[in-house]
């Protein structure tokens, strides 16, 4: 058998690995731990709190499962790394974590990111940084140092989930300067980290870990690291990204004019430029793509939907003894447009595209003689297309070039006919799908970083669309019809905050 490359997905549910054979590109075997999704901590409202020796602890049992399908570890040749965004690990002198991690949807820093917006200058956030400091990493570590002050004395460094998991690969404490990014520490201006904003918190720079590129040597697996997981020591660890960033390279999703979709919990358009834009009202995120470089600029723009998936979810909890195939088959029998029955899917949370606000999800013209739960599962998936057309509207008025293509894995929402003929239809976009993920995505991203591919085009060789949707000119004005409803109810609805 050929060499092989693992790429690692620590999610805040779950931890994935993914083994690819380097000749073909094809996936060996996957694995996922714990059987149960992870536990979130919330001492109080608002928070969210991770231990990060758990991710290290069901990466080390992913290992195990991988290693009980026939996999030998020592055939592997590289490791890539993608992990959950905005997360904040801070560790000691001894490289212990001083506290549970601060993970992505804890919010308890939003005041202090909005101050700092204010305090900086919008002007020079939005020009500099590419977004306001907000509920970022830099605003979790203000937190901290102002509510922890004991603690914060005795941070060595600061770093991302990723940076954490590489560090118990290693021994070495890495980030990158596209992590720095996603956590609003990288001026775009200076092409280094973010002066404006440490010095806005007084955070001294020397706690920011060494920085290696996306793609290369980031180091190699410590004999520590082989006796815990049994990973051969020295196999370089030489690639690493936020989950959206590698989202979208694990579809191949690179250059201007591309974009990539998610469609799970949260969904996701991620766009690439290559130049720094932002929104003047800041209700989409801007940080450096993963094959950024000085002399080639690649800027990934991404809008988030956090009611997306977790509204069909919410369905099929509420409609007992359905599965998500029936409910998919059960929307397919509704007329587009949903007979007039409209959802606008938020209520999990502020809306970044919409200004930070939280309309809550609401269901409107229900019709209680003829719209019955099959017209509400229509719906619920137009209302998400909806909305996630309403964020790439946002992202063209960037200056973004209108999708074309769309690129997304075949899974969740993607699963849905109905949902990926409104996809395309609405956004006049053609839809590839794939059968791909993160932990694929990172595990081809180790092969370039190592050299094992000299090219973007051999590490995706095995990379195969399994289905293509291409929009119906025939439905194309209906489906804007319908968008222009829904789009005026959600106009109503925030004019009147109710």
């Amino acid at each position: 058998m050929g060499g092989l490359l693992l790429g690692l997905d620590i999610g805040s549910s779950f931890v994935k690995a993914s083994v690819i054979e380097t000749q073909t590109g094809l996936l060996k075997t996957a694995a996922a731990a714990p059987g149960t999704e992870m536990k979130i901590a919330s001492p109080k409202p608002g928070w969210a709190e991770q231990e990060p020796v758990i991710w290290w602890r069901e990466t080390s049992a992913c290992l195990e499962k991988i290693k009980s399908c026939g996999i030998v570890l020592e055939d592997i040749e590289a490791i890539g790394i993608s992990y959950q965004m905005h997360g904040l690990v801070i560790i000691d002198k001894n490289l212990k974590p001083l506290r549970p991690s601060i993970i992505w949807c804890d919010s308890r820093a939003v005041t202090i990111g909005e101050k700092a917006f204010d305090a900086i200058g919008h002007d020079a956030c939005l020009k500099r940084l590419m977004n306001s400091p907000g509920n970022f990493t830099a605003s979790k570590l203000a937190w901290v140092k102002e509510n922890e002050p004991d603690i914060y004395k005795k941070i060595y460094k600061f770093m991302l989930p990723g940076d954490y998991i590489a560090l118990k690969l290693t021994g070495e404490s890495t980030t990158t300067a596209s992590g720095l990014s996603e956590g609003i520490l990288w001026d775009y201006t200076d092409s280094t980290p973010a002066g404006l904003v440490l010095r806005h918190y007084a955070i001294d720079e020397k706690l920011i870990p060494d920085i290696k590129p996306s793609f290369g040597l980031q180091g190699a697996v410590s004999r520590q690291a082989s006796k815990e997981t049994g990973l051969k020591a020295g196999i370089p660890v030489s690639y690493r990204a936020g989950d959206q960033p590698n989202n979208a390279f694990s579809l191949k999703v690179l250059d201007p004019g591309e974009m990539a979709a998610t469609a799970g919990t949260s969904g996701v358009v991620y766009g690439i430029s290559d130049k720094p834009v932002y929104d003047k009202e800041s209700r989409v995120n801007g940080f450096l793509h993963v094959n950024h470089s000085a002399k080639r600029g690649r800027f990934g723009v991404l809008m988030c939907l956090n009611g997306t998936g977790i509204l069909n979810s919410w369905l099929k909890h509420n409609m007992p003894g359905l599965s998500y195939e029936e409910m998919n088959r059960l929307a397919a029998t509704v007329s587009l447009g949903s007979e007039g029955l409209i959802i606008l899917p938020y209520g999990n949370g502020s809306e970044r595209t919409l200004s930070n606000r939280n309309p809550g999800a609401s269901v409107r013209g229900l019709d209680l003689i003829r719209h019955t739960k099959a017209h509400l599962l229509r719906a619920a998936q137009e209302g998400i297309v909806f909305a996630l057309k309403y964020g790439l509207e946002i992202m063209e008025g960037m200056g973004l070039k209108p999708a074309t293509d769309v690129r997304a894995g075949h899974a969740n929402m993607f699963l849905s006919p109905v949902f990926c003929e409104a996809f395309a239809c609405a956004t006049g976009a053609t839809v590839e799908l794939f059968a791909t993920d993160g932990a694929q995505g990172a595990a081809r991203g180790a092969g370039i970083g190592s050299d094992v591919y000299k090219s973007i085009a051999e590490a995706f060789a095995g990379l195969k669309a399994i289905s293509t949707i291409e929009p119906d000119s025939r439905l194309a004005d209906p489906y804007m019809q319908a968008y222009s409803l829904w789009k005026v109810t959600l106009d109503n609805v925030l004019r009147r905050g109710s």
